[in-house]
């Protein structure tokens, strides 16, 4: 890895959380609910903005999103197709949900629309699962939530009780069913999959490079693992990755993100022992070798954080905890980590360069002007990224 940025941001700033939602449209963040800690109380972010960070400038803008608002929550699992964002579960007041909702990012009135399904029969409540995205459907595996115990097969094992309810003949627990929503036609559907399927779990992390979803780790039981599995999202089987040593530690409310064609970033998490992790691993599915990398951030532990895709192969890391989610002082956080996976093409270097330095070099002052006009544009747009910052408050 060659290098990362770092922003603390001065005017506008997202206020810190955990167990939000995040997506990159357009180089531009998107990051919606959430939790933090607040004296001995958990409280719920509201649901009706939206923050929004422009990845260029390094610029936070806030907006007010009105619509069929989603109630306030944290582990909610969320995805962006076309220009919309989708989120579907999470936990609010009342516990888990399984309701789903999109919001249109790029006309700028940022209307939420609860979707109600015309085909099929949605999941069962559930919070802190994940999603894959392929062929414009959205493909939801795993997660803890509650089911009937009526609608409990005993015999294929999808669904691991953890908490019964005996009074309301309700069952909590965790489950590795795979559920498809078609978003064109508001319809869902479970397909059957074959070969091994992972076991049941939630607060795992997963991502889609091609036609292959992957998953890795999160707490099965009362464990928490490091295995990865891939399910082939056209013929519906599943295998796992047997990699070879060294491998990350087990863990839980990590991330995994895709960087190439054929690899795969894991940074985090909450290991068995409740420690929160700041390492980084490279995970090439080819070659099934896990290549731990250094990092400028490793003094900065999270856990329940998001990660996107940037420009450039970056991976933008945002919020999430620095300290065990369950201790009363939880150190929720709103620092946005930019890891640099690959090196940069020259005109990000040099536009980079310049817009780091100009303010403090003479001779780039002075020839400013006679960039050519695309990177001159660029330029004067990422020297703001490169303002000196405020100290926050």
């Amino acid at each position: 890895m060659d290098s990362a940025l770092e922003r603390h941001f001065s005017e506008v700033v997202a206020r810190e959380r955990s167990g939000h939602t995040a997506v990159v449209e357009d180089n531009l963040l998107y990051v919606w609910g959430g939790y933090l800690s607040i004296a001995e109380e958990e409280v719920f972010l509201p649901s009706d903005e939206i923050w929004v960070y422009d990845l260029e400038r390094g610029v936070w803008q806030v907006f007010h999103m009105t619509g069929e608002i989603p109630p306030p929550m944290s582990g909610t699992c969320g995805c962006s197709l076309n220009g919309h964002m989708y989120i579907f579960g999470g936990c609010d007041d009342n516990g888990q949900t399984n309701q789903i909702y999109c919001v249109n990012l790029t006309d700028g009135k940022y209307t939420w629309r609860k979707i109600v399904h015309e085909n099929g029969s949605a999941p069962s409540p559930r919070d802190k699962l994940s999603c894959w995205v392929h062929k414009g459907r959205l493909i939801y595996f795993g997660g803890y939530g509650h089911k009937l115990m009526a609608d409990i097969d005993d015999r294929n094992r999808s669904f691991i009780v953890d908490e019964p309810s005996w009074v309301e003949h309700v069952l909590w627990g965790w489950n590795n069913e795979v559920h498809i929503f078609d978003p064109m036609h508001a319809s869902w559907s479970e397909p059957q999959t074959h070969g091994r399927a992972p076991a049941p779990r939630a607060a795992h992390a997963s991502a889609t490079i091609g036609c292959k979803g992957y998953i890795c780790g999160g707490r099965v039981m009362e464990t928490r693992t490091s295995d990865i599995h891939c399910l082939d999202l056209e013929t519906w089987t599943w295998s796992e990755i047997i990699p070879l040593s060294p491998t990350p530690a087990g863990r839980s409310w990590h991330t995994l993100t895709p960087v190439s064609d054929n690899s795969l970033f894991l940074f985090g998490g909450l290991t068995v022992d409740c420690k929160p992790m700041s390492d980084g691993w490279l995970l090439d599915v080819d070659t099934k070798k896990w290549r731990e990398i250094k990092h400028p951030f490793e003094n900065k532990p999270r856990l329940w954080h998001t990660a996107c895709p940037g420009k450039d192969s970056d991976v933008i890391v945002f919020g999430g905890s620095c300290d065990y989610i369950l201790l009363i002082d939880t150190g929720h956080c709103n620092d946005a980590l930019v890891f640099q996976m690959q090196p940069y093409p020259l005109f990000r270097m040099c536009e980079d360069y310049i817009a780091k330095n100009v303010r403090s070099h003479e001779v780039l002052r002075n020839q400013l002007q006679r960039l050519p006009p695309k990177l001159l544009t660029a330029v004067q747009r990422r020297m703001s990224f490169y303002r000196p910052s405020k100290k926050q408050k």
